[in-house]
């Protein structure tokens, strides 16, 4: 997989954010993308904005829903070169208020449904010597009080990602993850469910501990993502990139 164009490009979570950054970018590179979401709406009007972008209506957190994922992505386009893992789920969780479902909701989303979604995807990447990349979080190894279960998925995240990447490079396929700082989308609202007070007050905290001095915005992660989808990444297996401002390092 020498470039962008004509390739084809599977997003979770495209609808809204770095998801939907990164399917806007690839589609005006040439390529063709297929984004999910569990909502219709947001798709439908994503794909309305590029000819080269469809959508499935999926749950990244639900078993059922990845290989009938993958099936359609392969019945629409013949192949797939790269699987982008970038549904995410996330809480502000004390300790003791944690509970096993909540706990449960989180892996679901960040562990499991990748993990699932990768396995149905292996023979397409095989066959295309492609590429699965996952979104991973600044605090997938940097500690942060109140973040321990979603942090902790996303170390799952990570590891899985470098064991993957070992497991895997017989195939042709490579595996990375892209390691996302606090950025501009409806996270903190909807997967977070802050108040717009406690929104304004972490925005705040977090612009003034990042470095390069702000949030990221969606194209700074979705750049970075087409990136290692193309020639650039030819040769990377196995790493995490942090793109989040130097927060990583602070």
């Amino acid at each position: 997989m020498q470039q962008n164009k004509d390739i084809v490009i599977l997003i979770t979570g495209g609808a809204a954010g770095i998801g939907r950054a990164a399917a806007i970018q690839f589609a005006q590179g040439g390529a063709r993308v297929v984004v999910t979401g569990r909502r219709e709406a947001p798709l439908q009007a994503l794909a309305a904005e590029h000819p080269g972008i469809s959508y499935v209506v999926a749950d990244a957190g639900k078993a059922e829903d990845a290989p009938r994922t993958i099936a359609t992505v392969i019945e629409r386009h013949g192949r797939l070169d790269v699987l982008v893992n970038n549904a995410g789920a996330g809480a502000i969780l004390p300790l003791a208020d944690a509970d096993a479902a909540q706990i449960r909701d989180i892996f679901e989303v960040n562990v499991i449904g990748p993990s699932l979604l990768a396995r149905a995807a292996l023979p397409h990447l095989e066959a295309s010597k492609g590429l699965i990349l996952n979104l991973s979080s600044t605090f997938g190894h940097k500690a942060g009080a109140l973040l321990s279960h979603y942090g902790a998925s996303k170390a799952a995240v990570e590891h899985l990602t470098r064991c993957w990447a070992l497991e895997l490079a017989p195939r042709g396929i490579r595996v990375n993850a892209i390691a996302a700082g606090p950025t501009e989308t409806d996270f903190l609202a909807e997967r977070m469910g802050l108040t717009p007070d406690q929104i304004q007050a972490v925005k705040a905290d977090e612009a003034a501990r990042i470095p390069l001095g702000r949030r990221g915005e969606p194209d700074d992660v979705g750049s970075a993502i087409v990136a290692l989808a193309g020639t650039m990444g030819g040769w990377i297996t196995g790493q995490v990139l942090a793109v989040d401002g130097g927060l990583n390092i602070s």
